[in-house]
């Protein structure tokens, strides 16, 4: 499988946030098959540390944690405007409606339910580290065509 998607030039850095160190396992042998570094945390706290001193390009983030669960601490990112537009995609056992609309409150851009298939996974972490670039990309041509339109015609 690794082979469509060595042409799609998709890499950049995943955090994953789970307390459980099995899923953390698992999810970090899912993205192999992607050109991405992983980074780690087992809970709330340690995640909002990571991002601060890592700025990781999308966040696999779990619900369910001790002191601080998920839905906190997508909301404390998205409310951030340096962590603001780093995707981030929950991890999840719950599938309840109200779950769902609790994630998207809180800002999430995707669920992934456990047990995370791997397929799934690697599409959707794919799509939003492209989607992230392009934007990425599009803010870097606004600020230069910003900077033309501010400087004096001669």
């Amino acid at each position: 499988m690794s082979e469509q998607f060595e042409d799609e030039k998709i890499s950049g850095s995943v955090l994953i946030v789970d307390d459980n160190a099995q899923n953390v396992e698992l999810l970090e042998a899912y993205l192999e098959e992607l050109p991405v570094e992983t980074l780690t945390a087992s809970d709330g706290i340690e995640a909002l540390d990571m991002v601060q001193k890592h700025q990781p390009d999308l966040i696999l983030l779990d619900i369910m944690m001790p002191g601080m669960s998920g839905f906190e601490v997508c909301k404390k990112l998205k409310a951030d405007p340096a962590t603001r537009d780093i995707p981030i995609i929950m991890v999840t056992a719950l599938n309840e409606i109200s779950d769902i609309e609790r994630g998207v409150e809180s800002g999430t851009d995707d669920f992934l339910t456990k047990p995370v298939n791997k397929l799934e996974l690697l599409t959707r972490v794919k799509s939003l580290l492209r989607l992230k670039s392009l934007k990425s990309e599009l803010e870097r041509a606004l600020a230069y065509l910003a900077d033309l339109e501010a400087k004096p015609q001669q």
